[in-house]
């Protein structure tokens, strides 16, 4: 039996391409800037790509950097972009691939994948709105809202009065828990300022902190018992991120969780992480590639039973988290706000889906403004 019909549904007709520099209101400083291997970041730039198709139908996606990598991730988005003109953009998976092998010689993490991310998030954006449905229910939501965290009130260069106060700020706007870094080169400086979150925000309010890498194993063995009487819900990242057998055995060793994971640029090195073992796993989407991969990440955690707690990029984490099996948490940064025209609705500790197809956000008039390059390409 013949058929005259095309199972090609549509094609992708042009590609424009945006990097953004989102200015923040003042320099923020982690564990890393106060050990001296960074400096103070300023500002993120950020990747869009908006996808046209010959049917008219558009999208966009996202990445990102912080203080450096920027130029680059908009360079090699710009070189491989061609590859995706004339493909149906329902084949994702083959798209992914194809834009891989068109980049192939720089690898298969890193900055290269980190570029591939904004079209293959723009590609679920579309495909989604095709559907008429939001991304989580295309993807197969479990839940209509994630349990949320805000990390933005608690970075070491803000006075303990400050981080009480916007802790304080947070869970008033409906946001269910809360994070602060640690990492401070004298230790006993975050044991004092953790109680002092604790004290203020009670012992049934989920807290978090965050050491951004900066201890060495002898250090977080340390630190990570004397936090077990603060009931945090996880220590973040206390080890390099590539120690993961030095992670495996704080998880094994103390009640406290361990979570990390958000550094890491591909599934290859989640999959190390995993099957050393760890309690909670923190991927970020536009950082291994985009949703596709983020996908393959999310399988392999479900597998061995962890926790999931997506890392930035709120307005992507939310979908992927709310189709996660367990029930995961979303961390919420307010700094991505201007760039869109849309807000997410968080209340009674929840971060909600909206009702609007695909990803659910539009770029802003603000986000125009702040580009600093651009570049389209068309069939």
């Amino acid at each position: 039996m013949t058929t005259t019909d095309s199972p090609v549904l549509d094609r992708i007709d042009s590609v424009r391409i945006s990097s953004v520099t989102l200015p923040l209101p003042t320099g923020i400083s982690d564990a890393k800037v106060l050990t001296g291997r960074q400096k103070p970041m300023t500002e993120v730039a950020v990747l869009f790509a908006e996808i046209t198709t010959e049917a008219g139908l558009g999208s966009i996606g996202i990445s990102y950097s912080k203080r450096a990598g920027g130029p680059g991730q908009f360079a090699h988005a710009r070189e491989v972009a061609p590859a995706l003109l004339g493909e149906d953009p329902s084949d994702i998976a083959k798209i992914w691939d194809k834009l891989m092998w068109a980049g192939a010689s720089v690898g298969r993490s890193g900055l290269s994948v980190q570029a591939i991310a904004a079209f293959d998030i723009a590609l679920w954006d579309l495909k989604a709105k095709r559907a008429g449905l939001p991304l989580a229910k295309l993807l197969g939501a479990h839940r209509d809202s994630v349990r949320c965290y805000n990390t933005s009130g608690g970075f070491l260069h803000a006075p303990i009065e400050d981080v009480l106060d916007r802790a304080t700020e947070s869970l008033d706007r409906g946001i269910g828990g809360i994070k602060i870094k640690v990492g401070h080169p004298d230790n006993a400086v975050d044991l004092v300022r953790v109680t002092a979150v604790r004290e203020k925000i009670g012992d049934r309010v989920p807290l978090m902190v965050d050491v951004n890498q900066q201890w060495d194993r002898s250090t977080a063995r340390r630190m990570c018992r004397a936090f077990d009487p603060l009931r945090l819900v996880w220590i973040e990242e206390p080890l390099d991120a590539y120690d993961f057998d030095g992670h495996a055995q704080l998880a094994t060793t103390f009640d406290t969780s361990i979570a990390t994971g958000e550094m890491l640029t591909s599934v290859a090195e989640h999959a190390q992480l995993i099957r050393a073992g760890i309690d909670i796993v923190q991927p970020d989407a536009p950082r291994v590639g985009g949703i596709t991969r983020f996908l393959e990440i999310m399988a392999m955690a479900d597998r061995e039973h962890l926790q999931l707690a997506p890392h930035f990029v709120m307005e992507v984490h939310v979908h992927l988290a709310a189709a996660y099996p367990r029930e995961p948490w979303v961390e919420h940064f307010e700094w991505f706000d201007p760039l869109f025209n849309e807000r997410l609705e968080i209340a009674d500790g929840r971060m909600h889906l909206s009702s609007r197809p695909g990803l659910g956000v539009t770029i802003s008039d603000q986000a125009r403004a702040w580009t600093v390059a651009e570049h389209t390409i068309r069939s």
